[in-house]
């Protein structure tokens, strides 16, 4: 999908995942901005979750609003999502979904959804650093502390 990125359609996406607690009630929140057009702003909730559940849900939910292929520019400052899904996740796929210490990978349903959406785009995948000015971040981060189930 890499090769074709260029003649696909570009979406800038942004993300994050709150928790009161961890665990505890969470949200999550996100930004698509596509060329020429408003941002299309996504959020929701669980009553007992992670703060790691809701980063990847984001992700997954913000994917999963893509109606066609795009090429993706992914902007995160979870850098367990961000390693997760450049680094660690092609060896849990080689060991069968176990980390390096034999253990089961946490979170593995949702990293297995994860990794079929991303399979269907060209992603090129950015950690930033929270809290520190990026708008769409700030944004992003906004929208998941409203949606913590109160």
């Amino acid at each position: 999908m890499a090769d074709q990125a260029t003649s696909l359609p570009h979406v800038q996406i942004y993300t994050d995942g709150a928790c009161s607690g961890n665990p505890g009630p969470g949200g999550w929140g996100a930004v698509l901005i596509y060329p020429q057009e408003e941002p299309l702003e996504l959020s929701g909730g669980a009553p007992d979750t992670t703060n790691n559940q809701m980063e990847l849900t984001a992700a997954i939910e913000a994917l999963r609003a893509l109606k066609q292929p795009c090429a993706v520019d992914f902007y995160t400052d979870s850098q367990y999502l961000q390693k997760g899904i450049t680094e660690w996740l092609p060896a849990w796929k080689r060991r069968g979904w176990r980390k390096a210490d034999g253990k089961p990978v946490l979170n593995v349903e949702l990293w297995q959804t994860l990794d079929d959406l991303c399979s269907r785009h060209a992603i090129r995948w950015h950690w930033v650093r929270g809290h520190a000015g990026n708008a769409y971040n700030e944004r992003a981060d906004e929208l998941a502390s409203a949606a913590i189930p109160r």
